[in-house]
């Protein structure tokens, strides 16, 4: 018989033995070996994904290769729109026939604004963000260019665009377009579109925009009346696919092929990325998956 402090102290040392002997028999004091995440492979030329919050980099794949960027470009357009000092949101534009004649002379996605309807910035931003209206685009560069003739004000508008990236210390981008309809000149990387983006997010009416799935204008038409626009689609798949997704901008063309500039936000923590030249809608949205997914198994 076990009597005493001894033998209690006997006792809770068989006791702990015992089920330590348990525990390491389970493999419940064992440390299981940390599982590597296999960085994904993409179909697109270029890619590359950050964590929003720290800005540390989770993955490139030539992000530092100029690509054709497509109406990816419209994020930078929506940017230096935002920048304006005293902005007003509800500022009435006129829609031109020129911004019409361009589409269809560059058959070109399109907002479908009507000729002589006064349309408000705020209007505008959807329409250039969620069917990608380059309509929207020409007005925006239009109102916020500096000059006394049209041509002037979107050269104008277009450098300040170039100005914007200077200013993020972007040295592989260029924009010769409001839209991504380019001259030859128009290019930017995985990486600095990723960052470009990133600075959009900072203002919230850009949050807003990217977020939105479908949009409803109501315009005045030359006579006073309301006219109730068609709805406007955002061209994001994302946004119904992934859960988490808030933004930001597809872009396609035929030098550009299918790209998609993208965020999501889980658990906190925001994951945001970009890739240039996949093959198709449905490939891009699956690369852009990929990514999102590794970003946050891995940030």
């Amino acid at each position: 018989m076990i009597t005493g402090i001894k033998g209690t102290r006997l006792r809770k040392a068989v006791a702990v033995a015992v089920t330590s002997g348990a525990m390491l028999a389970t493999g419940a004091l064992t440390a299981a070996p940390a599982q590597a995440v296999t960085a994904p492979s993409i179909v697109a030329k270029g890619g590359y994904v950050m964590n929003n919050g720290t800005a540390k980099t989770l993955y490139t794949k030539a992000a530092d290769t100029k690509l054709s960027t497509g109406s990816t470009t419209k994020v930078m357009t929506a940017k230096v729109v935002l920048a304006q000092s005293n902005l007003n949101l509800d500022k009435k534009v006129t829609i031109q026939k020129a911004y019409s004649d361009y589409i269809v002379a560059n058959t070109a996605s399109s907002a479908h604004l009507i000729v002589g309807d006064k349309v408000t910035v705020r209007q505008l931003l959807y329409g250039l963000m969620l069917p990608s209206g380059c309509d929207a685009a020409y007005a925006l560069a239009d109102t916020y260019g500096s000059g006394t003739t049209r041509a002037a004000r979107v050269s104008n508008f277009v450098a300040k665009m170039n100005t914007a990236a200077k200013s993020l210390g972007l040295t592989h981008t260029h924009f010769d377009s409001f839209d991504g309809i380019g001259n030859g000149n128009n290019y930017s990387t995985p990486r600095d579109l990723t960052k470009i983006a990133s600075s959009a997010m900072k203002n919230a009416t850009f949050r807003t925009v990217v977020k939105t799935k479908s949009y409803t204008a109501k315009t005045i038409t030359k006579t006073g009346s309301i006219r109730t626009m068609g709805t406007w689609t955002n061209t994001n798949t994302l946004l119904s696919s992934y859960s988490g997704a808030i933004g930001i901008k597809t872009g396609s063309g035929p030098e550009a092929k299918y790209c998609l500039v993208f965020a999501a936000t889980r658990n906190g923590k925001t994951v945001i990325g970009t890739v240039l030249a996949s093959t198709s809608i449905t490939q891009r949205a699956t690369d852009a998956t990929k990514l999102l997914n590794y970003g946050f198994a891995t940030s």
